[in-house]
């Protein structure tokens, strides 16, 4: 994403923010020199529910944490210091008090997270507007996760399986490029993706431990879907979607696309206002 496009990104989310939870506009902020702010929550007694609210910006997650998160926060306007906050099993990190953050100049606001996470189980969720996310979530023992952003550039990566069993893996996005790799090695049982007018990418490699269920509701989008040959898989498409493209070996009956298999089967109904689906192996 180029530095002008990701700054009117920024600028629309932190709007976006305003507008939700201001009633007087503060005065402008000036971007002052960078400042990092050293990141460590222990884990809670129990499963944890970690929250990241997370605004706009550069947003990076790993897994190798000895705590529940480790890292780091930089921003260079005081505002944006990120705000923890644990209660029980309830763990929040959130960037900074949003009534104040105005900026004067967009294009030099600098909001920077590198966190690492740890292996105990939790509940994740993320909340983002728009940002630049790079995500690998392997080997993080989750039990669910709820991703929520606007107009994002984001790519997640469950490189290693997930030893829990992710009950729900729920993700709402705008107009957004989003990529979600090796997805089988998530361990889902339900999966289900929103989004707007984007470019979508979900890779179900990896190795299923069960039968997945994936909803999939999208607007004018373009969806590449990667199921590699040998999964029992069945794709079922409705709305007004112009183009459905499979690979050799796909069977088609109606608007029901099957791949034989097996192991665990996967079942994924798309509804699509217009676009473009392509199953790739």
């Amino acid at each position: 994403m180029s530095k002008k496009l990701f700054s009117v990104l920024v600028s629309l989310a932190l709007v976006s923010l305003a507008c939700g939870f201001l009633t007087n506009i503060p005065a402008a902020k000036t971007p002052g020199p960078d400042v990092t702010d050293q990141i460590s929550v222990a884990p809670p007694d129990g499963d944890a529910r970690l929250t990241l609210n997370f605004g706009g910006g550069n947003l990076v997650l790993a897994p190798g944490a000895t705590k529940l998160v480790e890292g780091s926060a930089t921003y260079n306007i005081p505002e944006l210091k990120p705000v923890i906050k644990t209660e029980g099993g309830d763990v929040s990190i959130t960037v900074g008090d949003y009534k104040t953050n105005g900026v004067s100049s967009f294009n030099q606001i600098k909001n920077e997270w590198n966190l690492k996470l740890g292996a105990a189980p939790m509940e994740l969720t993320i909340n983002s507007g728009a940002y630049e996310g790079t995500f690998d979530l392997g080997g993080l023992s989750l039990t669910n996760l709820t991703i929520k952003d606007g107009a994002a550039q984001m790519t997640a990566d469950f490189s290693s399986p997930n030893p829990e069993k992710l009950s729900v893996l729920s993700y709402k996005t705008g107009a957004s490029t989003v990529t979600l790799k090796n997805l089988g090695n998530a361990n889902f049982e339900a999966l289900s993706f929103e989004g707007g007018a984007g470019k979508y990418k979900l890779d179900f490699g990896g190795t299923f431990q069960r039968a997945g269920s994936v909803t999939i509701h999208l607007g004018l989008s373009s969806l590449e879907l990667v199921i590699p040959s040998g999964i029992v898989a069945t794709v079922k498409v409705s709305g007004g979607m112009s183009n459905m493209q499979t690979p050799s070996g796909w069977n088609k009956n109606g608007e029901t696309y099957t791949q034989e298999g097996s192991g665990p089967a996967l079942t994924i109904v798309i509804e699509m206002g217009a676009g473009s689906v392509q199953i790739t192996q």
